[in-house]
């Protein structure tokens, strides 16, 4: 039975746990990873064709199979064990790596391989994303989200430059090497340090699109589920979606690729800060209660950048902005406690993709918006008004807490996350 806490868990629980601390570890390398692979892979295209528009592709054609397949992908992990579908994704990545890195590859080529290592991220997260439950219980979980989103947002921050400043140190194919070695260590990390678990059960007529319909039936039939999964998507369409402005905008203020620079980083370092206020030092009654509100601000914030605020009230705002994104880990660890253990990975599918949807929408509507009314800091304020509108409505209802013992559960973990081979 999983612990109630009535105050928040420590970062020292939770990093207390040898499964966490593999799991950390190795979510950290892949991170490095992925961002280290978009741009010694996009260098390579450039440097062979000159073309921006080929590199532009190379580097995002990452997020195109959560689109497209993503659910499909995901529900690998509800269909054999966690641990091997982890392990076997980082491996086959750091194959797919040494592959980019052989001289003379056709930019064809190179693109594909790198969407081929872009759809094993789809079950290696949902992977984790289901495992995690398991190692930890109670708020210890919720903890632990929030130091993930910590990670990626520091990750953001720092990792395409110091990603660039390696590629630029060695060379773009010497860079996709190192690359590789990060995917190799990480399975060899996920391997010494998860437990293993048997494959959650399934029944015999199932199979792979029977169990992804199975996770989209689940989310539309769950209250709960749609809202915690409605407001996640709407949310991060209207937060992210200023994102692709930022250039533009900076444009329009006068600067250059440095203040773009300067104001997507005041995003990442609300977001930041938002994981450790909200997701550390608040109680988990508190973090359901502050859904609402944290949403809301969220994107309010945006709504004063339209009447032009002086730089340091604009930089304020972006990270109020990135500070109220923080309920994502509130409604994130109420949708996990609240699906079976069989089914958590093709429902993370399922909600992945819908927000991965939703954001490649919204920017691209952002992006029009901005084009027709020919001011980016008037379409980043109309986004602000959007996510309020479809946010006051969306979570209107507030979330109720699990029960005590309601934390579905493969196996027998103990406290410390542990189960019978």
């Amino acid at each position: 039975m999983a612990r109630v806490h009535a105050a928040a868990a420590t970062y020292r629980e939770v990093f207390a746990v040898r499964e966490f601390r593999g799991l950390f570890a190795a979510h950290l390398l892949s991170l490095a990873g992925d961002q280290l692979s978009k741009i010694a892979a996009s260098a390579v295209v450039f440097g062979a064709t000159g073309s921006a528009l080929l590199a532009a592709i190379t580097f995002g054609v990452g997020y195109l199979p959560w689109v497209v397949v993503g659910p499909v992908l995901a529900t690998l992990s509800d269909r054999f064990p966690r641990r091997t579908v982890m392990v076997a994704c980082d491996l086959a990545r750091m194959l797919l790596m040494l592959v980019l890195a052989v001289p003379g590859l056709p930019p064809g080529v190179l693109i594909g391989v790198l969407f081929g290592s872009a759809l094993l991220a789809p079950p290696a997260q949902a992977a984790r994303s289901a495992i995690m439950p398991q190692v930890l219980d109670g708020d210890r979980y919720v903890v632990a989200a929030g130091i993930s989103s910590l990670t990626a947002q520091l990750a953001q921050v720092l990792g395409f430059a110091a990603g660039g400043l390696l590629v630029g140190a060695l060379s773009p194919r010497a860079a996709l090497v190192a690359d590789a070695a990060t995917f190799g260590l990480s399975a060899l990390l996920l391997a010494l340090c998860l437990a293993r678990r048997p494959a959650p059960p399934r029944g015999p007529a199932s199979s792979v699109l029977r169990d992804t319909l199975d996770g989209v039936r689940l989310v539309r039939s769950s209250r709960t589920l749609r809202a915690c999964v409605l407001p996640a998507v709407a949310g991060a369409a209207f937060t992210s979606a200023p994102s692709g402005q930022m250039i533009a905008y900076a444009g329009e203020l006068g600067g250059g690729e440095e203040l773009a620079g300067l104001l997507l980083s005041a995003v990442s370092l609300g977001c930041v800060a938002g994981a450790v206020g909200h997701g550390r030092f608040t109680s988990p009654a508190r973090r359901l209660r502050q859904v609402r509100a944290m949403a809301v601000t969220s994107c309010l914030a945006l709504v004063p950048i339209a009447a032009g605020p002086p730089l340091p009230v604009l930089l304020a705002l972006l990270a109020l902005s990135g500070y109220g994104t923080a309920f994502q880990i509130t409604l994130n660890a109420r949708f996990v406690t609240e699906v079976p253990d069989t089914h958590r990975a093709r429902a993370f599918g399922v909600a992945v993709a819908a927000m991965m949807a939703g954001n490649g929408l919204a920017t691209a509507a952002s992006g029009a918006v901005s084009d027709l009314l020919g001011s980016p800091s008037l379409a980043i304020g109309l986004c602000g008004v959007a996510g309020v509108v479809c946010l006051l409505p969306l979570t209107r209802n507030p979330l109720t807490p699990p029960d005590a013992g309601s934390q579905p559960s493969a196996g027998t973990p103990s406290a410390a996350g542990r189960t019978s081979p």
